[in-house]
């Protein structure tokens, strides 16, 4: 399965990979500066939550990485340190699957919200393994040194993911890559521990006993169901994104999943002035309030429609100060009371 590719000047995704690699450059002594150089990105920008970068920008971090990487470990290195809570609403999707099908399901459906530099794009399951196709998105050749060193990031990502989704003692049973053998394999023997073949027909990662099928750590099919709800909604927004409206929503999905902020520590939050965010918003055609609005009529329907929580619990889980605004609200939405929509979805 091959999907269409990104578009790579948009400005919609979190900074967090390009963090990863420009900190693991440093502990060899390569400053920030020259990572980024290039890329229009500042170190202080990489710690700023509003900050959004493109893959245009990410592949020329990549490609300095590439030039100024000292051994063949810097992409294990930067990919291992990408823990789960670096991928906000994207994690606790992950986190929160009920089954290891649901888990698969939801890498290959929502893998794109965060912008993979390369990602999974189907799963078969047979004779105990798993085997999952990569397609590499900074670049089409395997003979390009960014392809190598994309796919050696992803790689060693799973391999975190796995580990903070069920153990340290996770591991991957196999790696099949495009690319030629390289003269070092010393990264691959100490990160992965499992054979790598080179030269093949397609990049897969192969995952098998006692990992497939393992029952989840923490599973719970109400946030599981609620943030794959947002992620789709995420994705459909992707072509449209860049804005601050973007931001604040992603902000919002990413960083405070549970908490709803008013405009001010939004603000705050985004390094912004509340009047210049108010005027931001209103040139694109929104408001903060039509935001959030937006972010609580989903979760809503999602409580109302998986999960027999009372209106005044969903009231409460949603910051309304009692259950008639909340009410009130969901009529707005819906055209419906919560206690009608719940019964014609039953």
């Amino acid at each position: 399965m091959h999907r269409s590719p990104p578009d790579f000047a948009s400005r919609v995704y979190g900074p967090q990979r390009v963090a990863a690699i420009v900190a693991t450059l440093v502990e060899e002594g390569i400053a920030p500066e020259q990572t980024l150089s290039g890329s229009g990105l500042t170190e202080d920008q990489l710690r700023a939550p509003a900050t959004r970068i493109s893959y245009e920008q990410a592949a020329v971090v990549f490609r300095n990485a590439v030039r100024l990487a000292p051994g063949p470990s810097i992409a294990f290195r930067a990919g291992i340190r990408m823990h789960l809570t670096a991928y906000g609403m994207y994690g606790y999707g992950l986190l929160s699957s009920p089954t290891h099908a649901d888990l698969m399901d939801f890498t290959i459906k929502y893998n794109r919200v965060m912008g993979p530099v390369a990602g999974p794009v189907s799963y078969t399951c047979s004779g105990g393994t798993a085997v999952l196709p990569y397609e590499v998105l900074l670049s089409s050749d395997p003979q390009d040194p960014l392809y190598r060193f994309a796919l050696e990031f992803a790689f060693a990502v799973h391999l975190r993911l796995g580990r903070d989704l069920f153990g340290p003692s996770f591991g991957l049973s196999a790696l099949h890559v495009r690319f030629a053998e390289p003269e070092d394999l010393s990264a691959y023997r100490t990160l992965f521990g499992c054979p790598v073949a080179f030269g093949q027909p397609r990049d897969e990662l192969h995952v098998g006993s006692p990992w497939v099928g393992h029952p989840s750590r923490l599973p719970d099919s109400v946030t599981h169901a609620m943030v794959s709800e947002m992620c789709q909604q995420v994705l459909a927004d992707l072509p449209r994104s860049g804005g601050v409206s973007s931001v604040v929503r992603r902000t919002l999905i990413d960083h405070m999943p549970w908490r709803f902020p008013t405009i001010e520590p939004m603000a705050s939050e985004l390094s912004i002035h509340p009047r210049t965010l108010r005027r931001r918003l209103e040139t694109e055609g929104t408001t903060y309030r039509g935001i959030l609005a937006d972010v609580r009529r989903v979760l809503a329907i999602e409580y109302l429609r998986t999960t027999r929580m009372t209106t005044e619990e969903i009231a409460e889980r949603l910051g309304y100060s009692d259950a008639s605004n909340f009410r009130h609200a969901f009529v707005r939405w819906t055209g419906r009371s919560p206690q009608d929509y719940r019964a014609a979805k039953a």
